[in-house]
């Protein structure tokens, strides 16, 4: 009987600590929301960085690629491809 007494006084402190999580949860949501929306609007200097190098080194695909095709096409003809003049610090 005693056992059913203390475990029937502690039922009300163990039902209220679900409702003061979700009191709590409701409460901070509007703070997380606007976190949340900030943090995807905002970009870092890391993320920033990153994107840069990967720009760069997508530009310096392309150049390469286009070098290879003019390269390619004047070895097919000679006649029509176009040489560029050197300039004088181009062999160092």
């Amino acid at each position: 009987m005693r056992g059913f007494l203390v475990m029937m006084a502690a039922m009300p402190l163990l039902a209220t600590g679900g409702c003061v999580r979700t009191a709590w949860n409701v409460a901070t949501l509007p703070v997380k929301a606007v976190g949340k929306g900030a943090d995807v609007m905002t970009t870092s200097a890391k993320e920033r960085d990153e994107k840069y190098v990967r720009e760069q080194r997508k530009q310096a695909e392309r150049d390469e690629k286009e070098r290879r095709e003019r390269e390619k096409a004047c070895r097919k003809h000679p006649d029509q491809c176009q040489t560029a003049p050197r300039s004088a610090g181009a062999g160092r």
